[in-house]
């Protein structure tokens, strides 16, 4: 099939699959689904375009078919973007599974591991955690002390996990655990799958400045995981762990992952326009108007760079370490520009909650708040600039 074959082909799909009702400006479509056994849908036509992209396995159209993708060359899966966005649609389900566990199960599983996992990632069934960081293995991750014993065809997790993004919404979680304790940090570390229902898991959420608790604290007290959940090699999973980091470090360097969603919150221009009381399209201050374009700039110069980048990986050239320099920009961007936000807004910024205070001037301020967090989330700038140095310009320790 040609290129334009296909292309009439996604067509005359969207045109059949697709509601109306989300499509275009108005679309009811929120940014994000996350699925999982905890969700439901507040829309029925959401509901119907998202079993349509499943059953079509277009929610991961790269995917193998028979784990729950469609199979589609990278040419392919370009026209689909393509074709979506021209009707101002796209798929809203999305997951750490899509992102991260996914392409490392590809990569690393078995061929049982990948069927039983990778279709209910697809469909949105299950919700995905990753249980990395520790109280006391943050930067040092391979420091982490959280122990699997091995008892018979189970082992027995016994530890705690913080930062743990969405652990109270979660069905499974993928876990660093160290397996041996006398081998070197890097080499006793294996990679298991764990049911967050299963006897033993419990999560606490943390509450962060911003008011909001998308962090949790992860406890596992003698938690009997099978054996047949591990992926790879038992002391082994620091290969899987890095491999799967590359993948998180590509998730956080999109900076434009949906359609519908551009700079978080009101635009630098809206913000200055309202808080300086000018007309429309007026700014006076010189400075002020140099600082709001040069941030624009920097961002438009990002996403055609990053645009270069993901059409050479979906040529199959996969992203290495060059994830470290986009996810390492785009985060300290989204901190200068809500920074830049935050000082338009003046006195309006300091504003919390309260009866009659504009939802859009709490929004700034909170966002504010989380944007601390960009830098140290996914691999601090440290640990980004330590890789940089060392794995893309090749400088000495």
């Amino acid at each position: 099939m040609t290129k334009e074959e296909f292309r009439v082909q996604v067509r005359t799909w969207l045109d059949d699959h697709c509601p109306p009702a989300c499509r275009g400006k108005g679309s009811i479509l929120p940014d994000i689904i996350w699925g999982g056994r905890q969700f439901t849908y507040a829309h029925p036509d959401v509901e119907r375009w998202v079993k349509a992209l499943v059953d079509k396995g277009w929610t991961v159209p790269s995917w193998p078919a028979a784990y729950g993708g469609a199979g589609l060359s990278a040419e392919e899966v370009q026209v689909l973007h393509e074709e979506m966005s021209a009707i101002g649609t796209y798929s809203p389900l999305f997951s750490y599974g899509m992102s991260m566990l996914g392409p490392a199960l590809l990569e690393y599983a078995t061929e049982e591991q990948k069927r039983t996992h990778l279709p209910k990632i697809a469909s949105g069934e299950i919700r995905w955690c990753q249980g990395y960081s520790e109280p006391g293995a943050g930067s040092d991750l391979a420091s982490l002390q959280c122990s699997a014993v091995r008892d018979g065809d189970d082992y027995i997790v016994t530890g705690q996990k913080i930062w743990t993004s969405t652990a109270d919404k979660s069905d499974w979680i993928f876990c660093l655990v160290r397996t041996d304790t006398h081998a070197p940090k890097h080499e006793g570390i294996s990679f298991l799958l764990i049911d967050m229902a299963s006897p033993g898991v419990s999560t606490r959420p943390i509450e962060l400045i911003s008011g909001a608790s998308p962090f949790c604290e992860t406890f596992f007290d003698d938690v009997r995981v099978p054996v047949e959940n591990r992926v790879h090699e038992e002391n082994k999973g620091w290969t899987v762990a890095k491999a799967l980091l590359q993948h998180e470090r590509t998730m956080l360097s999109a900076s434009n992952r949906r359609s519908k969603v551009s700079v978080p919150g009101r635009g630098l221009l809206e913000v200055a326009r309202d808080s300086l009381r000018t007309p429309e399209g007026s700014l006076p201050d010189d400075t002020l108007r140099a600082e709001i374009a040069q941030v624009q700039m920097d961002r438009l110069c990002y996403e055609t760079l990053h645009q270069k980048n993901t059409e050479a990986r979906e040529a199959g050239h996969g992203m290495g370490p060059e994830g470290s320099m986009f996810k390492l920009y785009l985060s300290e961007l989204n901190q200068r520009t809500s920074d830049l936000r935050q000082r338009l807004n003046g006195s309006d910024s300091l504003v919390w909650n309260g009866d009659g205070i504009d939802e859009k001037e709490i929004a700034i301020t909170r966002e504010w708040l989380y944007g601390k967090a960009a830098t140290i989330l996914g691999g601090t700038s440290e640990v980004q600039l330590n890789i940089i140095a060392k794995r893309v310009l090749g400088l000495p320790d």
